[in-house]
């Protein structure tokens, strides 16, 4: 576009000759025009909402960056409140775009259907927000001394909200994912008497019993890189770097977890330090964990929690902090949905994971049909009760929705399903004449069995398929020396299991440590018509770790008598799942699942952390399977009745 200065030109060729006949003459060039004004203002008159950028003060004067999406022309709508360590800007401009349903995750797709107005806020210390980030930062008390916490800085978002913001009703519900779920959790704690519904999905309950950092007490590797990438700056860190593209080499070459943050320089963040300052589940863990600190608070705000069946991150939050509270919420408002995704995916497509098929996208039906109805009905004005059962799982294997009153369903009956000697597993545990049968394998800590097929991509590296790990096919496994497989002939009827596997497994070791993988799997039929690349796939249902020091207590190991049956047993995650006829239960048995967990030396030292080269050591492993002393996996069957066979299914009333 030509400036008005030079409109009178023929041509640009002339207007250049005129500036350079002009400056020959003595007379002053033509001024060059910048292309940036001064301020500019978008026109956003056809936008179907408004976007306010707000800093909201807390009562420490500290004021935390806050986006707030509203309807155009909202009137008494409700609010929804994300509480996000990663970045409100970014969560609140998905899209370059002039609807409210673009610009917004699809998480809040069904919510700004129904009308909310959608605030995404900082938490305190990072991206636009002022303060001191402190990752986890515990709730005030013995573990947080200061006046702030993220209840208080709920209460003081959720009151500033209601008091500033004139579209909305004064109601207003949070939801979260992962850390943002443990946010919501959080203000639960001590909630604002605005905030009337709560969606943790995923949530961070007990980071040290099942989540992020330890599962039975042993460590998870993984959690290096979200630290690096979380905890170097305020904004968003880089990824961590690596020295070998395989991750099972990266780790095994460092040596000991301790040995792997001083090579990679992440021995100076705070909290990978309290990590190794506090292996065992001592008074720092148990201070922060979630379950335990709501279920002794009053019931004030209804929730539904959200658990994945297949969650890699946080498979532990949602189930355990909604078992823990049953006996505050007497009036019954909670929720618990169960569904067939891995961390996060209830915010995504729930049609697939990896190469396992769902039937529709229940990630979507789960938004609109089950989470909707409930917000509705706590948020908006006049709104009817929802319909929705106490308990809304999605059953795999027959794929369809369940509803139960409770959870584990009611009508479980744990019923142990027994190692057998050379291979079997069956509901009749192996007789021996004399003594007890075992089996035994050699666990090399300089020779892991890996979690996944090599080569193992860093978790947060382009092309990753992290997210889909737990639905993997085990097969890779079964034929290692070091892996014990367990498994039933053919079924010629459905097996329903809807609860929590329970292990009782004994074993003995020439070490005086060790670790024990269990893992509960459905092997599909050799051929699958519809669907031949799953001919024979090996399905984990549910698994975990246990480290053995802790088989008398979490918060005070002891090491294991050498050569000595030991009884281990722990809880496996929660899983609603039919076996289906033609298809074969199985049980794996294995000594380690690296890199996803640090090596256990199979030595006992006092912080495997710090564990010395030398410490590491080959152990010969029996896992007994017969006689007298019976290993088991307790399965939570639920009966099928004749109905329910004919009928597989349907969804929930909503």
């Amino acid at each position: 576009m030509l400036h008005p200065s030079l409109r009178a030109c023929a041509g640009i060729a002339a207007c250049l000759l005129l500036g350079a006949g002009a400056a020959r003459a003595g007379q002053p060039a033509a001024t060059l025009i910048p292309d940036t004004p001064e301020h500019f203002t978008p026109r956003t008159d056809s936008f179907d909402y408004v976007k306010r950028d707000m800093m909201i003060p807390m009562r420490d004067g500290v004021k935390l960056h806050t986006v707030i999406v509203i309807p155009k022309g909202a009137h008494r709508a409700p609010i929804m409140l994300d509480r996000t360590p990663y970045n409100a800007d970014e969560e609140t401009s998905h899209t370059a775009s002039a609807h409210m349903a673009e610009v917004l995750p699809s998480t809040f797709d069904a919510i700004t259907a129904a009308g909310y107005i959608v605030a995404v806020q900082d938490v305190r210390g990072k991206h636009g927000s002022e303060g001191q980030y402190v990752n986890e930062r515990p709730l005030r008390g013995p573990l947080n001394p200061t006046k702030v916490d993220h209840a208080t800085d709920a209460w003081d978002t959720i009151d500033w909200l209601v008091k500033n913001t004139p579209e909305s009703n004064g109601r207003v519900g949070m939801i979260g994912t992962s850390y943002d779920g443990m946010m919501v959790l959080m203000a639960m704690d001590d909630p604002h008497p605005a905030l009337k519904a709560a969606v943790p999905i995923n949530p961070v309950g007990d980071t040290w019993m099942g989540d992020d950092d330890f599962h039975g007490g042993a460590f998870r590797l993984i959690g290096y890189d979200y630290y690096y990438s979380q905890d170097t700056v305020r904004g968003s860190g880089d990824d961590l770097w690596r020295r070998a593209y395989d991750d099972y080499d990266t780790f095994l070459r460092a040596g000991s977890a301790s040995d792997f943050t001083r090579e990679y320089g992440v021995e100076s963040l705070g909290f990978p330090q309290k990590l190794a300052a506090h292996p065992a589940y001592d008074a720092y863990w148990q201070g922060q964990a979630l379950d335990k600190i709501l279920a002794t608070r009053p019931h004030k705000v209804p929730a539904m929690f959200v658990q994945g069946q297949w969650d890699q991150e946080d498979i532990y939050g949602a189930a355990a902090v909604w078992k823990a509270t049953r006996g505050i919420d007497t009036a019954g408002e909670d929720r618990l949905v169960i569904g067939p995704w891995f961390h996060g995916q209830a915010d995504r497509d729930g049609s697939a994971i990896g190469p396992i098929k769902f039937d529709g996208d229940t990630a979507a039906y789960f938004r609109r049909y089950i989470m909707q109805p409930f917000l509705d009905a706590h948020l908006k004005d006049d709104a009817p009760p929802a319909s929705l059962a106490r308990v809304t799982a999605y059953e795999t294997g027959t794929n369809v929705w369940r509803a139960y009153p409770s959870w584990p369903a009611p009508g479980v009956q744990a019923t142990p399903i027994y190692l057998q000697h050379g291979g079997g597993l069956g509901y009749a545990p192996e007789a021996a004449r004399y003594g007890s049968l075992a089996t035994a394998y050699t666990s090399d800590p300089a020779k892991p069995v890996p979690y996944r097929l090599r080569p193992i991509r860093p978790t947060y590296s382009t092309g990753s398929t992290w997210s889909q790990w737990l639905v993997d096919d085990q097969r890779i496994f079964s034929d290692r020396p070091d892996v014990l497989s367990f498994e039933t002939d053919a079924l010629t009827a459905p097996v329903r299991i809807a609860g929590f596997p329970q292990v009782g497994l004994w074993a003995s070791t020439t070490g005086s440590d060790s670790d024990w993988v269990v893992k509960l799997i459905d092997i599909y039929p050799d051929e699958v018509a519809n669907d031949p690349k799953l001919g024979g796939y090996e399905l984990m249902i549910s698994a975990d770790i246990f480290r053995g020091r802790y088989r008398e207590s979490f918060e005070h190991p002891v090491p294991i008598p050498p050569n000595a049956p030991e009884l281990y047993r722990w809880t496996l995650p929660t899983a609603d799942h039919v076996f289906l006829p033609g298809h074969r239960i199985m049980v794996q048995v294995q000594s380690s699942w690296f890199p996803l967990y640090d090596r256990n030396p199979q030595t006992y030292v006092d912080n495997i952390f710090n564990a010395k080269p030398g410490e590491y050591r080959a152990a010969t492993q029996h896992v007994f399977d017969g006689g007298a002393h019976d290993s088991y996996v307790a399965l939570p069957l639920l009966p099928i009745s004749p109905a329910e066979a004919a009928s597989p299914g349907a969804k929930p009333p909503v």
